[in-house]
C-alpha cells in the first residue's frame, strides 16, 4: 500500500477489525519508511452500478455524491454524520440489489433519498423534495406537507397539568 505521506511502498498491519456491518475490512497501518499511520479499507469487489440520467447518459453510481445531497438536506438539523454515512450505504446497497443490470435511474435514487429521510427527519425531507421535485411555488410545499402529515402518525399532546 502506498504511504500517503512519504509515498513508500513499505508498511505493516497494525489492527484489522471489520466495519461497515462487515462489508469492508478497515486497516490500520504504519509506514515503514517515515514511521506514521494511517487507515485503509478493503472491500469485496461488486459489479459496478451505474446511474441513468434523464437525458440518457450514464456514470458510476458515487455515494459521496448521495452524502452530500442528504447532508445538505439535514444542514443544522439534529442527524448524526453516523446515520447520514448509513443512509448513504443502505440506498446504495438496496439500489444494487434492486437492479438486475447493474442500472438505475435517478429518480430511482432519488426516491430511495426521499425514503429514508422522511423516517429520519422529515424537515431534511422537505428540504430535499423541494429540490429534488423542483418546487415553484408554496402549494407545492402545502401539498407535499400534507402528504407527509397523512404518512406519520401525529405526536400525542400535552398539556400543562395533564399527567
Amino acid at each position: 500500500m502506498l504511504c500517503p505521506y512519504c509515498k513508500s511502498v513499505d508498511d505493516k498491519v497494525v489492527d484489522s477489525r471489520l466495519a461497515e456491518d462487515g462489508a469492508a475490512i478497515r486497516r490500520r497501518r504504519e509506514c515503514l519508511g517515515c514511521g506514521r499511520r494511517f487507515t485503509t479499507y478493503e472491500r469485496s469487489e461488486s459489479v459496478a452500478l451505474r446511474v441513468r440520467k434523464r437525458s440518457g447518459e450514464k456514470f458510476p453510481f458515487d455515494r459521496a455524491k448521495v452524502v452530500a445531497g442528504i447532508e445538505k438536506a439535514c444542514k443544522n438539523r439534529p442527524v448524526p454524520v453516523q446515520t447520514i454515512e448509513r443512509m448513504a450505504m443502505e440506498i446504495e446497497e438496496a439500489l444494487r440489489a434492486a437492479s438486475r443490470t447493474g442500472e438505475v435511474s435517478t429518480q430511482e435514487v432519488g426516491l430511495a433519498v426521499m425514503d429514508r429521510l422522511r423516517d429520519a427527519d422529515p424537515v431534511a425531507y422537505v428540504r430535499f423534495a423541494s429540490v429534488y421535485k423542483d418546487f415553484q411555488e408554496l402549494n407545492d410545499f402545502e401539498r407535499e406537507l400534507g402528504a407527509l402529515q397523512k404518512k406519520t402518525p401525529p405526536k400525542a399532546a400535552t398539556r400543562a397539568g395533564d399527567e
